[in-house]
């Protein structure tokens, strides 16, 4: 006779489960979307575009996370029926099923938790993330293009819609740069721990000597703002030079002259677009990154703390907060956290939320410390 218990892991999942409820504020959460939905509905709306923009993002990032805490209550519910139908019927096969339900919910619910300790100004905001190549040549520009394939598969796993701003290819393998806006709720709060350099320690396939080599790549963050930011930014404090947007190898894949490049020449931070069609486009979108981070700057300096949001990363040795190694022991570790993966492939792959998760539980204890 089966005798499927269950009831103690499920009141364990329910009280988290309800701290989460309590910490998100669901009441006012439905009242936002309710005021969101509201001046959706309006039908002079998309008589200013931009506004419509922010309205209807705001309202999918809303909608999106009560959806969330929806679907994780119905199952709940859902596994308490079926582990007593389960014991009813004498069936092996739904006990199973039941056991597997468990675990995925506690992954979930785990991860709705983590979600919860990210209460920083901008954590709730989308995110533009940067990540440059750093010393190492070939094998360091090889290595951004990893990176950038490993976030990029990290969102495809969540179905977060992401938008590739930039890309600077090298002239051998991989990249020199590339910039991409992830939009989905709390994506800076979640990817904030994962800007720093990243080092890559494997047998060169670019070397004849098969010999180890070290190289590095950097990972900037920096939260996309729904309303202009307020930097002034004088015209004559910029360089703006226009080009070609550009594929691998060089090749052109814009007949005109629509990506723009702009510098800061106080400050020397550079920012290039070329994912729109004209240039008029990818220079209000070059600004609006050279604003985010001119302010984070700001308040860096204000705060007195060097790295605190975009921070000053310079992918290289003495930097580093998470190592690859693709050789001898394959290995992934959080120089932070200490969190590792014996498979690098399958982090590659975008397996990263135990890293993410690991950081950002990590960085709340270090900011209660201070």
């Amino acid at each position: 006779m089966l005798e499927l218990d269950l009831s103690a892991d499920i009141q364990a999942l329910r009280s988290t489960f309800n701290d989460i409820r309590s910490v998100v504020d669901v009441d006012a959460l439905a009242a936002e979307i309710a005021r969101l939905s509201e001046e959706a509905g309006a039908p002079d709306l998309w008589d200013d575009p931009e506004k419509a923009q922010k309205v209807t993002s705001a309202l999918s990032h809303r909608q999106s996370e009560m959806s969330r805490i929806n679907a994780v209550a119905q199952r709940l519910d859902d596994l308490e029926v079926l582990v007593e139908l389960a014991n009813e019927m004498d069936d092996e096969e739904s006990a199973g099923e039941a056991r597997r339900e468990l675990a995925e919910l506690e992954q979930v619910i785990g991860d709705l938790e983590v979600q919860t300790l990210l209460d920083g100004e901008y954590d709730d905001r989308s995110a533009v993330v940067t990540i440059r190549s750093g010393a190492g040549g070939d094998d360091a520009t090889d290595f951004a293009e990893m990176l950038l394939r490993m976030y990029l598969r990290w969102a495809e796993r969540h179905k977060y819609p992401v938008k590739v701003m930039d890309t600077s290819y090298a002239e051998g393998a991989g990249i020199k740069s590339a910039t991409f806006e992830i939009d989905a709720p709390y994506a800076y709060g979640t990817l904030s721990v994962e800007a720093g350099t990243h080092r890559l320690a494997r047998i060169s396939p670019f070397g004849s000597a098969d010999k180890r080599q070290t190289s590095f790549a950097a990972v900037e963050v920096i939260p996309v703002m729904e309303e202009a930011v307020e930097v002034e930014v004088p015209e004559s404090d910029i360089r703006v030079d226009v080009f070609r947007s550009s594929g691998p190898g060089g090749q052109s894949v814009n007949t005109t002259d629509s990506a723009v490049r702009i510098t800061h020449i106080p400050t020397g931070i550079v920012v290039s677009m070329q994912n729109e069609k004209s240039q008029i486009q990818n220079r209000a979108a070059a600004m609006r990154v050279l604003q985010t981070r001119l302010m984070l700057l700001q308040r860096e300096e204000e705060a007195a703390k060097k790295k605190e949001l975009a921070g000053v990363i310079t992918a290289s040795w003495g930097d580093q907060m998470r190592s690859y190694f693709l050789y001898g022991q394959q290995l992934v570790k959080d120089l932070r956290t200490g969190h590792e993966v014996g498979n690098p492939a399958v982090v590659f792959d975008g397996d990263l939320d135990g890293f993410i998760a690991a950081g950002i539980r990590w960085r709340k204890r270090k900011d209660d410390d201070d």
